[in-house]
């Protein structure tokens, strides 16, 4: 089995390490790191670096496909390249993933018509464009679809997508292995949840 987790300029660090570290772990996996252009790609605070070993043209039938978001996917949502690249492994693969805005992606290629998805909760709203349906749910299986929410929801789509596959005591297994036991000091990781001049605030820095 073949993990390709899509890179490119300014994506978000743990939207594709997350489900990494755990679908990464199926026994017999190869999991690859793919951008356009071979080499290393920036996060989006510029101050971590992934490096993509492969370019697009060199993965083209990988069984499960990861797209991180980050807080400017309109960029990609307009690159060809990765556009293309997108529709053609989907063609194959037994999963499409996607984390936060890692879904307009998928929608923009038009694999997410019609389907139910998720997304970072300041954008859901642009998956209606693209004939998805948005929810606010924070890990959304569609068939082959996966979408998961905002950044942290990775680990969740993950671990789900990896009971699936491989068993729920393979999944607990790995779930253990990380101690991910999520304890936050704050309950404020929604909107329904945050308080109300937080959420305002954010809303008014991502029109």
């Amino acid at each position: 089995m073949q993990i390709a987790v899509l890179l490119y300029d300014r994506f978000t660090a743990l939207d594709a390490i997350g489900p990494y570290e755990t679908l990464s772990r199926l026994e017999g996996a190869e999991t690859v790191f793919v951008a356009e252009h071979k080499g290393p790609v920036r996060t989006d605070n510029g101050a971590a670096v992934l490096v993509a070993e492969k370019a697009l043209d060199e993965v083209t039938r990988p069984d499960i496909v990861i797209v991180p978001g980050g807080p400017h996917p309109e960029v990609e949502m307009k690159n060809p390249a990765v556009l293309d690249w997108l529709r053609a492994v989907d063609a194959t693969t037994a999963w499409t993933t996607s984390v936060c805005t890692g879904s307009l992606l998928l929608a923009a290629a038009g694999l997410l018509d019609g389907r139910r998805a998720t997304s970072h909760w300041l954008y859901l709203d642009r998956l209606v464009p693209f004939g998805a349906e948005p929810t606010g749910e924070r890990v959304v299986f569609d068939g082959k679809y996966v979408t998961a929410a905002g950044v942290s929801s990775g680990l969740d789509m993950g671990l789900g997508l990896l009971g699936r596959i491989a068993g729920d005591t393979y999944a607990q297994t790995v779930q253990l292995m990380c101690e991910y036991d999520p304890q936050p000091p704050y309950d404020a990781g929604s909107p329904a949840k945050a308080p109300a001049e937080i959420v305002a605030r954010l809303r008014s820095a991502n029109p």
